[in-house]
C-alpha cells in the first residue's frame, strides 16, 4: 500500500522588488488581501499576501471564470440559433 506524502512548500518571505530584502508588509502597496475561492482545491481564501506572488493564481482564476463565459457564451448562441429556426419554419408555414 503506497502512502500519500503531502508536502507544502514554504517560500521565503523576499521582495523581489527589493534585491530580495525581507518584504515589508503593509508599508508595501502590492501587499493586499485576497477573498474567494481557491481556483484548484475550492477552498476559501482570506489572506494578505504580495500581489505579485498571488499572481499565478489569479492568472488560474482568470482563465477559469473565461472558459465558464466562453460556454455560457457557446450555449446562449446555441439556443438563439434553435428559436431563429423555428421562427423560419413557421414563417415558411403561413407562406
Amino acid at each position: 500500500m503506497q502512502q500519500k506524502i503531502n508536502l507544502k512548500i514554504e517560500i521565503k518571505d523576499n521582495c523581489p522588488l527589493n534585491n530580495f530584502t525581507p518584504c515589508k508588509k503593509f508599508d508595501c502597496a502590492w501587499f493586499t488581501q485576497i477573498r474567494g475561492t481557491h481556483p484548484q482545491t475550492g477552498e476559501e481564501i482570506d489572506e494578505y499576501g504580495c500581489a505579485i506572488a498571488m499572481l499565478p493564481l489569479l492568472l488560474v482564476e482568470n482563465s477559469r471564470q473565461s472558459s465558464q463565459a466562453g460556454a455560457a457564451i457557446e450555449s446562449f448562441r446555441n439556443e438563439m440559433v434553435k428559436a431563429n429556426n423555428l421562427s423560419n419554419l413557421l414563417k415558411l408555414k403561413k407562406k
